[in-house]
């Protein structure tokens, strides 16, 4: 029970198959008492039949594009909870047609969306989180290898994730005095509702298997156990990482 009497809240729940979804339930599993926040109400009914198998669930309602949502959600939470122990930030957005042709060809206004959405909404939220983390915590996010090195068809969102990890580095700065971590993991890639959308994904995942090391595909599951490692006492002296969750894909030269 590494998270036993924790508070938590998970931002980007979509689906049974999503990777916050699996942090979500592991979380919950090892003691944590978990809100998640669904952007509308269409994903609002999704996230609240998941939340049934949680342990004392909270739900809000948050698009973190909007800072007056953002504002109205932390408000909502402080109705319920004292203090907030771990923020698990699962949220990554960029127009499909972005994601195809050349970064070249990117706009103004899709890079602009990738980058709000993608990467400054994780500064958002901690700001938002940190009056509540009144005994340290930690914060989290998800990361994939395209922030480092160039993946086809990822594009802006590769942009995105490097900015991403450049926060979590500063953030780690900023807020380390005050006892809160900040760490990312960097998943291999994992067909989900938010991958679906990069254009020759089951081409990756062969390569994936063919190349990584441990010679399989990445599962949620994985990525779920090292997040609440970071989260957790476990992970007390670790702040500013990427940590590489891909079966060693990432240490190969291709």
């Amino acid at each position: 029970m590494l998270l036993e009497g924790k508070r938590g809240l998970v931002v980007g729940v979509a689906n049974k198959r999503s990777i916050a979804w699996a942090i979500a339930k592991k979380a919950s599993d090892e003691g944590a008492q978990v809100a998640l926040s669904y952007q509308n109400e269409r994903l609002g009914e999704n996230v609240a039949e998941l939340a049934t198998d949680l342990k004392d669930p909270l739900l809000v309602q948050m698009d973190v594009g909007s800072d007056s949502q953002i504002v109205m959600a932390f408000e909502e939470l402080r109705k319920h909870w004292d203090r907030l122990d771990f923020l698990v930030h699962a949220v990554a957005f960029a127009p499909r047609h972005a994601l195809n042709g050349r970064y070249v060809d990117t706009s103004r206004h899709d890079f602009r969306v990738a980058q709000d959405i993608s990467a400054y909404s994780l500064a958002a939220l901690s700001r938002y989180a940190l009056p509540m983390m009144t005994a340290g915590g930690s914060i989290l996010t998800l990361s994939y290898l395209g922030g480092e090195r160039v993946v086809p068809h990822y594009n802006v969102m590769g942009v995105a994730k490097a900015s991403l990890e450049s926060s979590v580095r500063y953030l780690a700065y900023d807020l380390g005095g005050m006892g809160v971590r900040v760490n990312a993991v960097s998943a291999g890639p994992i067909k989900t509702l938010a991958s679906s959308g990069i254009s020759g994904l089951g081409s990756m995942l062969r390569h994936h298997r063919s190349r990584a090391p441990l010679q399989k595909d990445t599962e949620t599951e994985e990525v779920a156990d090292a997040a609440v490692f970071l989260i957790s006492p476990m992970g007390r002296g670790i702040t500013g990482q990427v940590i590489y969750v891909d079966g060693g894909y990432n240490i190969m030269a291709d």
